[in-house]
């Protein structure tokens, strides 16, 4: 047997595991959702000008919205633009039946505005990365 770190691994590897992982999936549980389905997106606020001030990128699958990113320009930041992201990107999560919404955040970046949206925190990983912490909340979107 050997095992090694590939950096650059074959697209049919990758696809292998991909799909080995997939059917393994779909053994255990019959009617999950598969992986074809994942929805992909972005919500774009922009300003008078056209200039992106903010935006959230996120995908839907497993019935759960996952917040990837949002990020919010300084002059935009506490006006409100940020909850009209989250309405927008959780709207579209009920269009696609997702329930649930799920967010990884660090600390110091957005956890209060999350909690204030409604979401709670379930985990925290301390020291990461080094000396800040990594916070995991979600929100129950039905």
């Amino acid at each position: 047997m050997n095992v090694e770190i590939e950096r650059k691994p074959s697209k049919s590897d990758m696809e292998l595991l991909s799909h080995g992982i997939m059917a393994f999936n779909d053994e255990a549980i019959h009617d999950l959702e598969p992986i074809e389905n994942e929805e992909r997106f972005h919500v774009m606020a922009r300003n008078a000008s056209g200039e992106l001030v903010g935006g959230i990128r996120a995908t839907c699958y497993w019935n759960t919205l996952h917040i990837e990113l949002l990020w919010l320009s300084v002059d935009v930041r506490g006006s409100g633009v940020g909850r009209k992201l989250i309405d927008q990107a959780e709207a579209f999560a009920l269009e696609n039946k997702c329930e649930n919404a799920l967010v990884e955040t660090t600390s110091w970046q957005a956890k209060p505005f999350y909690e204030k949206n409604g979401y709670r925190l379930i985990a925290t990983l301390n020291n990461r990365p080094k000396g800040h912490s990594s916070h995991y909340l979600t929100k129950l979107l039905i």
